[in-house]
């Protein structure tokens, strides 16, 4: 009997163990701290540092892990923020400084293969003219969203005029698992068959945000063809629910700008998998 109470005791002892790590596991902390690299700098486009010819303003401001648990997932965090800032895997494997001056360089280079045709243009105007169109900017950025032991949320900005009516702006959205130090799409936090059922809500996010009572009066709003509109897998998510967002002439004219829906959890609970990282927002 003794022995019983004994094996009895281990026993218990190892369940909760193992129930303590799993706990542990998933509460893990994850906790972030953030640094941020910037660079203010004109381009001269003739190499000559004079504000009365042409050159590229560039403002770069790159925000980044600067702490996170160890150095190995520090340093694949750092890797996933620098290849998707600047939308090029070749940058990923530099450190977020070595990656920001490699960047200005290599388009500082792509800018100055523009004298040439500079010079031409130059000399078919008047002598006292010059070609405005060589004025340009260069604007990239981030800024986090959202961030908890979970996930974290942001967004990536690239504005930039190249001559023209106007600039353009571009905004791209990421999350990363915090426990996976993986991207986070669509498939992997809505159930298969998801794609009628959430374009459906986004458009009725976009009838009481435009507070019309059917989608082709969205239209009348500035709307391009609603049947056009679908989830784009550019999206953020909080602890509130799914955040879409469409850049310019997506859905919509220039003028209107990037288009934001909101989409809370409880509207489409029934397509979110359980076991997913959204999944734990809705439990």
């Amino acid at each position: 009997m003794k022995r019983n109470k004994i094996v009895f005791s281990v026993l218990m002892l190892y369940m909760g163990l193992s129930l303590l790590s799993c706990v542990s596991n998933k509460t893990k902390d994850n906790k972030i701290e953030f640094n941020k690299l910037e660079i203010n700098e004109k381009v001269f486009l003739l190499q000559e540092n004079d504000t009365t010819l042409p050159y590229s303003d560039v403002k770069l401001e790159f925000t980044f892990p600067l702490k996170f648990n160890n150095n190995k997932d520090l340093e694949r965090l750092q890797q996933v923020f620098t290849g998707t800032f600047f939308n090029d895997e070749s940058y990923d494997t530099l450190s977020p400084k070595d990656a920001l001056n490699e960047y200005l360089n290599h388009y500082t280079t792509e800018y100055r293969t523009l004298a040439d045709q500079y010079y031409q243009d130059k000399e078919s105007l008047e002598s006292d003219q010059m070609p405005s169109w060589y004025w340009y900017y260069h604007y990239k950025t981030n800024e986090i969203l959202f961030h908890d032991n979970n996930i974290v949320s942001y967004s990536v900005e690239h504005s930039d005029y190249t001559g023209g009516a106007h600039g353009s702006l571009n905004a791209l959205y990421y999350i990363i698992d915090l426990n996976n130090l993986t991207t986070i799409t669509e498939e992997d936090i809505f159930k298969p068959n998801y794609h009628h059922f959430l374009t459906s809500k986004i458009i009725e996010m976009l009838m009481k945000k435009h507070d019309v009572a059917e989608a082709d009066e969205l239209m009348g709003e500035g709307f391009f063809d609603i049947n056009e509109i679908a989830p784009n897998n550019n999206f953020w998510i909080n602890n509130e629910g799914v955040h879409y967002v469409y850049n310019q002439y997506e859905i919509a004219p220039y003028s209107m700008g990037p288009i934001e829906i909101a989409i809370p959890f409880e509207e489409i609970t029934p397509i979110i998998i359980p076991e997913s990282i959204a999944g734990e927002y809705i439990k």
